[in-house]
């Protein structure tokens, strides 16, 4: 019933207000005359009565005091009120002040204003404070409430309670705050205790809790995954409340109050960088990103548009996702000056235009084909995307005078097991021959598909490699296909019970880019620090559980089996490799084989003439023989191996 109740009107509560500062100025009377209402001049308080409501009309009107709804008083409606009263009774004096100038007879008593402003202030916040506690023990008596409990005792954590309770819709209570500071247990927020964070696993047992909410944004990730896993052994629901900045208006709503995802469980602290060092090598550097509208490039994209560079190009193949990526950065930088540019770094002559036109400083390559069992079925178009599109985009590095170039690679390339891999391996193994072969002043190449013969470089590019693991949200991350498939009830998909992977997120491992790239002096490959690897399976089983769901009961995991090419494990250095720490801790640089320029020109120039006459098998050949650790798995190519080791 109360439940229904509208709003009360705010000529209500303004006559309501106005009605007790009467009974205030009355019981200032009584208890000026000792209680004894009889000896009170009705004159003078018929009089009085008049003018402390015509002052309270032109103050309340002014001050809004009844403008906030009573059911949801807050600190900022006590102090309206306070002001009001303070001013009401303030102008009261001073008329009084002016009438004993004037030489007349007092208006009125000090001792009845200063009870008045007494009486009245108490009056007004009492009423409005018992209808909200009112309304709240209503709200309380529903006993199909969820029991909660909020992780955090801070701003985020009040501000969350009080978000439940100025939303009549929500059903919930809040049983207790818990906290990792110890000088806050025992002390109370709004009427609930704070106890300590190492109690949870035993109030959850205790009082049967329902769902726990994270409301604080310094809880280490270790600390974050091991409540988590408790809150899931004793199937409690676990929400997460949105940073400050997402927050609508500057104030938290029930509903950004959601389940917590699996990358906030995966996520690691933020990662420093040089940005004095970014800024003075990219300020007024025209910067091109090859691949601008995937997962990487469109991060590397948002990432470099806070620094002072001069254009920004943004390449791409895909109009619709260029287009996406535009209209982002139209909302979001308006005053920045980038362009996009749609193109195959495939097509020779688009991209020499491209150069032409706009003569990049700087060029990130993060343009490829990544999807492993597609490449497998596709080696042609893998080494004409992966590998001739790097050549071509790095060829024109150095003929148009780019200062760096730096390509993103990925961990499969590292004793790959696949054609994807593989053709990443050959682009590595491509830029820093052709790095090496330019610091050594060598510029005779083969007579292929090379155009920069005889050409005067200045400056000479520099190339560098980053090589890193999955990203999280990435276009063909596990992460995004699990979501889609508990959505659907399942079943969850994976391949193998023991596949393993790293993760790293997107704004993380765009960060190392543009670190690596920043130190880079040309020919290094940086290998990132991707952390502890994770179990797929038992990702899968979080995720489920997380979305309040028992798996292999209300989910089912079924195992598809290993896909062509696919690894159970990934690596990021091979076994003939080792690194070189660099002053990042989360960056080192890889030691790896390196190869004469002009024998890869060669090999590569008949690996783009198979290609083109799209015939799969002599490619993969080529492929081994250039790659000799590449060693296929669970792919038609696997018989390939024995033939050339035979």
């Amino acid at each position: 019933m109360f439940g229904k109740i509208n709003i009360v009107p705010r000529w209500i509560i303004f006559l309501l207000d106005l009605g007790i500062c009467l009974v205030s100025i009355t019981i200032a009377y009584s208890v000026r005359n000792n209680l004894d209402l009889g000896s009170v001049n009705i004159t003078e308080f018929s009089r009085n009565i008049l003018v402390i409501t015509l002052i309270n009309i032109v103050v309340f009107f002014n001050v809004k005091t009844y403008s906030g709804i009573i059911r949801y008083t807050s600190a900022q409606d006590t102090f309206r009120i306070l002001f009001a009263v303070l001013i009401s009774n303030g102008l009261f004096s001073f008329v009084n002040f002016l009438v004993i100038a004037l030489g007349y007879s007092p208006f009125i008593s000090n001792t009845i204003l200063i009870v008045n402003l007494l009486t009245s202030f108490l009056l007004l916040i009492s009423y409005r404070v018992l209808i909200k506690y009112f309304f709240m023990y209503i709200k309380n008596l529903n006993l199909d409430k969820r029991k909660v409990i909020v992780y955090g005792a801070g701003e985020a954590g009040l501000a969350t309670k009080r978000t439940f309770d100025h939303d009549g819709k929500v059903n919930k209570t809040i049983m207790a705050f818990v906290d990792d500071d110890d000088r806050k247990v025992g002390k109370t927020i709004d009427g609930v205790k704070i106890l300590s964070a190492q109690k949870l696993e035993e109030l959850i047992r205790e009082h049967e809790v329902d769902e726990v909410i994270f409301a604080s944004y310094t809880i280490p990730l270790e600390r974050k995954n091991q409540i988590v896993d408790v809150c899931l052994e004793h199937e409690v629901t676990v929400l997460n409340i949105p940073p400050t900045d997402a927050w609508e208006g500057g104030k938290l709503q029930t509903a950004q109050i959601q389940n917590i995802n699996i990358e906030d469980l995966l996520n690691r602290k933020p990662i420093e960088i040089d940005v004095l060092g970014l800024q003075n090598q990219l300020k007024g550097k025209r910067i091109l990103i090859t691949g601008a509208a995937g997962s990487i490039g469109s991060e590397i994209v948002r990432q470099l548009m806070s620094f002072e560079t001069g254009l920004i190009i943004l390449c791409d193949q895909s109009e619709t996702a260029l287009h996406d990526i535009y209209l982002e950065l139209e909302e979001t930088h308006k005053n920045n000056n980038f362009h996009a540019f749609i193109g195959d770094v495939k097509d020779e002559k688009r991209m020499i235009h491209l150069f032409e036109m706009y003569k990049p400083h700087y060029v990130y390559h993060a343009a490829a084909y990544k999807h492993v069992p597609l490449m497998e079925d596709n080696p042609s178009e893998a080494i004409k995307n992966n590998v001739l599109g790097t050549k071509m985009i790095a060829d024109l590095s150095v003929r148009y005078g780019v200062q760096k170039f730096v390509m993103v690679s990925t961990d499969k390339a590292v004793n790959p097991t696949n054609v994807m891999g593989a053709s990443k391996r050959i682009a590595e193994i491509y830029v820093q021959s052709l790095n090496n072969s330019l610091t050594q002043k060598n510029f005779i190449f083969s007579n292929g598909l090379s155009y920069i013969n005889d050409l005067e470089v200045k400056p000479i590019t520099k190339f560098i490699t980053t090589r890193f693991g999955n990203v999280l949200g990435s276009n063909g991350s596990v992460i995004p296909r699990f979501k889609q498939q508990i959505e659907k009830g399942g079943p969850v998909t994976v391949t193998h019970p023991e596949i393993t992977r790293y993760f790293m997120t997107i704004p993380e491992a765009c960060r190392l880019v543009l670190e690596a790239g920043c130190m880079g002096k040309g020919g290094e490959i940086f290998v990132f620090d991707m952390g502890k690897s994770v179990k797929i399976v038992e990702l899968a089983k979080k995720m489920i559980r997380l979305a309040g769901l028992i798996p292999n009961q209300d989910i089912k995991i079924q195992y598809s089996g290993l896909r062509p090419g696919e690894k159970l494990f990934e690596e990021l250095l091979n076994d003939n490799e080792n690194t070189m720490p660099t002053h990042h801790e989360k960056i080192m640089i890889g030691r790896v084989r390196e190869y004469i320029f002009a024998e890869i020109e060669e090999q590569m120039y008949s690996l783009f003439q198979y290609a083109k006459l799209n015939d799969d098998r002599q490619v993969v050949i080529i492929m081994k023989q250039m790659v000799q650790e590449f060693k296929s798995k669970n792919s038609v190519f696997e018989e390939l191996d024995s033939a050339i080791n035979n």
